[in-house]
């Protein structure tokens, strides 16, 4: 009943979407060039282009939030859902920057199984995201997010893992602290995914 007497504003939704396929097109570049370091320059202009296009639908989002009076949902968790879906491609962009910026001429499997890690939780929160406006999906919500939740659980124990061996097996030390970093984003891009999960969790609890 109440889902119904909600208001329509369905350009939140929209923009949402339009932010969402943004990560997964720039979450699917960087998996590439983490299996091909050759394509390093085109895949970092890419994610650089799609992150400079998601950065306009969040700012079109915030704009129609200052000129809304009543919102379809929680005018805290519009701000929060459209900042943090924006910083997930953030992430995906620091991590191709960072590739660059050390000169890393090789990588590793284990960033490489992050890289598709995240691609895998980019693409759920998508799925998620695109549910939300009927609040009839709200169990599949919750489903969702808790794969995610298990992605970002799965991404913690290979970036363990990774570091381990890199302080095991790498003798150069400027290699062990560009690889490093380069896993430390990786894990920080899952964590962003982690958190819209949490949002669109609370979201469902909220108002379904």
């Amino acid at each position: 009943m109440f889902s119904r007497l909600m208001p329509r504003e369905g350009r939140f939704y929209e923009y949402f979407d339009k932010v969402a396929t943004k990560v997964v097109e720039g979450s699917r570049e960087l998996a590439a060039l983490m299996g091909d370091i050759d394509q390093l320059p085109s895949r970092m202009r890419r994610i650089e282009q799609l992150e400079k296009e998601a950065d306009v639908y969040t700012h079109d989002t915030l704009e129609l939030l200052h000129k809304t009076f009543i919102t379809p949902i929680d005018r805290d968790d519009i701000h929060a859902l459209a900042t943090r879906l924006d910083d997930i491609l953030d992430m995906a962009h620091s991590c191709a920057a960072t590739i660059y910026e050390f000169d890393i001429q090789k990588l590793t499997p284990e960033a490489k199984h992050l890289a598709d890690l995240c691609l895998q939780a980019s693409i759920l929160v998508k799925d998620g995201v695109a549910l939300m406006p009927d609040m009839k999906n709200a169990n599949r919500v919750l489903e969702i997010c808790k794969e995610i939740g298990r992605i970002e659980d799965e991404s913690d124990h290979v970036m363990r893992a990774a570091m381990a061996r890199l302080f095991r097996e790498e003798p150069e030390v400027r290699q062990v602290m560009k690889l490093r970093t380069v896993y430390e984003r990786l894990e920080d891009m899952a964590d962003r995914c982690y958190i819209v999960a949490t949002i669109l969790e609370g979201i469902i609890f909220e108002n379904a």
